[in-house]
């Protein structure tokens, strides 16, 4: 689970410190979580964790930074391939 994931189950479901999330806050993350889409990928355990070493090997932040990247830098790949074709 990302950190996201973890800013929205402390303040939508309410685990903060006195348990009582203000509205404000839960509007406020709500806003912020609207801004994005989720993708899910399942992985066999081994492919997850060589994905793990991997990123932490090239010094990303975080395994879902080397998934963005990676599929940042495909596309901009491809994209510079086709260009190259016409």
């Amino acid at each position: 689970m990302g950190f996201y994931y973890g800013v929205y189950k402390l303040f939508i479901r309410g685990y903060s410190m006195s348990n009582k999330t203000p509205e404000y806050q839960i509007n406020a993350v709500k806003k912020y979580l609207s801004k994005f889409k989720e993708v899910k990928l399942r992985l066999l355990p081994e492919e997850h964790e060589a994905i793990v070493s991997h990123a932490k090997a090239m010094g990303d932040k975080s395994t879902v930074a080397f998934i963005s990247r990676a599929i940042h830098e495909t596309m901009e790949r491809d994209l510079d391939k086709n260009r190259e074709e016409n």
